[in-house]
């Protein structure tokens, strides 16, 4: 009775912390997406990532490994950024398409400009590169592939 009660427990604890590291890693189906399924999203070849921070940021970590660079900072508006945006997926507003800040705060707000310029399938990388205490540690923190960019 003894070694079925510990096993039982034993699973049913292994289940619990299963559940809780799958719920950090998945995408969600409210348009965010962890960095881990987003940098294996990207191996795949199932989605692009879109940096969209400044270019002294860029300069300053790096930016994620296969990354595109497109800055909201247009210096010519949000028109710009949109079609910076359009060109960086050849086009194709339907593709898949996951946008990473510092900390996720610019790219949600990129999310709402491109989704009203007809952006279809866009995630947020919510923890960004740097990491959020209610988001995730980060790209960075995370240890996820980095291309070091000082000519930014």
């Amino acid at each position: 009775m003894i070694v079925w009660l510990t096993t039982f427990v034993f699973i049913l604890l292994a289940a619990t912390l299963a559940r809780a590291d799958n719920a950090a890693t998945v995408a969600r189906a409210d348009g965010i997406v962890s960095a881990p399924v987003a940098a294996l999203s990207v191996t795949k070849g199932g989605v692009t990532i879109v940096d969209v921070r400044s270019p002294r940021e860029w300069r300053q970590t790096g930016v994620a490994t296969g990354a595109r660079m497109v800055t909201i900072h247009n210096p010519k508006g949000i028109k710009a950024f949109v079609a910076a945006m359009t060109s960086a997926v050849g086009g194709d507003k339907s593709r898949p398409v996951a946008l990473i800040f510092a900390a996720g705060v610019r790219s949600a707000r990129a999310v709402r400009i491109l989704t009203a310029a007809g952006f279809t399938k866009l995630k947020n990388i919510s923890e960004g590169m740097l990491g959020r205490p209610d988001a995730g540690p980060g790209w960075l923190k995370r240890g996820l592939p980095v291309t070091p960019c000082p000519e930014c």
